[in-house]
């Protein structure tokens, strides 16, 4: 079953990986329109639960819309950060047996010009995941230092000519304010010296911009070991992640908490007492061909897997 408007990504691999249950507890951390958690319900029995969370009103206007009648779901807005406290007034600590975090922005947050996240549709530059919180984008733009510009421009988005489009858009806001995605986009475009015949020239730039604005990596760093700390033992955490600084902060992350306790290397600590909170499952899974030629937009996901330890209750 696929979520209108919106196409799931990984859907088999994702329902695979968590190990559904039919009375099990799992978290949908980034519902956006319910794919993912359409084939989660699908496998659930009458006593089992799914609690979706998404920051976007928008999403969540669809959740209740799809949901309202559903005992088994309960829809909260809110960001992925507050994962635990969410779980603590659900009384669900260490009793969830499956995480999912599906990052980055939906098929309908990019199709909507009035969000601002797309560098193909015109209109506001806003560019949060909650419109109800947080600066715009375009205030941004006309308030931050050029260097710092340059900085979130060359770390989040990878772009090589961040000084150069930096330096364009702090000289362009003193002529005008950067105030649609289309002003974005010619500033851009005009400080490039060349275009990339594979890359939209704004595209890293509303990337980076993006994720500055909604403190995404921020976010995923204080979300996953919140995850852990939901999951049962064999618990399953399921991380889908489109970007190349999520996957690699997903990847340390996973290594980390299952090596344990973090004695010295030279310490004479046998494996089985460094008490690891996770396994790593499996090698990293990716789309196939056919599901990328449905779905373009699956292309760089990477989805990853760990599962919680019983030496964490030890």
């Amino acid at each position: 079953m696929v979520a209108r408007g919106h196409k799931p990504v990984l859907v088999r691999e994702v329902v695979q990986a968590l190990k559904i249950k039919r009375d099990g507890i799992y978290f949908d951390a980034t519902f956006g329109r319910g794919g993912h958690s359409r084939e989660i319900l699908a496998l659930l029995g009458t006593r089992g639960r799914l609690i979706a969370i998404d920051a976007d009103p928008e999403a969540i206007r669809s959740a209740r819309s799809d949901f309202k009648d559903d005992p088994r779901v309960t829809i909260m807005q809110d960001r992925f950060a507050e994962l635990k406290r969410i779980a603590e007034e659900l009384s669900l600590v260490g009793r969830v047996d499956g995480v999912l975090f599906d990052l980055g922005v939906s098929s309908p947050q990019f199709e909507d010009p009035r969000r601002g996240f797309s560098f193909s549709r015109e209109g506001p530059l806003d560019m949060r995941m909650d419109p109800g919180r947080g600066v715009t984008a375009r205030k941004w733009l006309q308030e931050v230092r050029e260097q710092d510009l340059e900085r979130v421009l060359r770390e989040l988005g990878e772009e090589r000519y961040a000084r150069r489009i930096a330096r364009a858009i702090v000289n362009t806001r003193k002529e005008y304010p950067i105030e649609s995605t289309a002003d974005l986009v010619r500033v851009v475009e005009r400080a490039l010296p060349r275009a990339d015949p594979h890359k939209h020239p704004a595209t890293r730039t509303f990337q980076a911009i993006r994720m500055f604005i909604n403190q995404e990596l921020e976010q995923l760093r204080e979300a996953l070991p919140q995850a852990v700390e939901l999951l049962c033992a064999g618990g399953r955490l399921v991380v889908i992640s489109f970007h190349s600084l999520e996957d690699r902060l997903v990847k340390r992350f996973f290594r980390l908490e299952s090596k344990g306790d973090p004695y010295p290397p030279d310490f004479p600590v046998p494996h089985h007492r460094l008490f690891p909170r996770l396994r790593v499952m499996d090698k990293p899974k990716r789309p196939g061909e056919e599901e990328i030629r449905s779905n373009p937009r699956a292309r760089s996901a990477v989805l990853r897997v760990a599962e919680r330890t019983e030496a964490a209750y030890a």
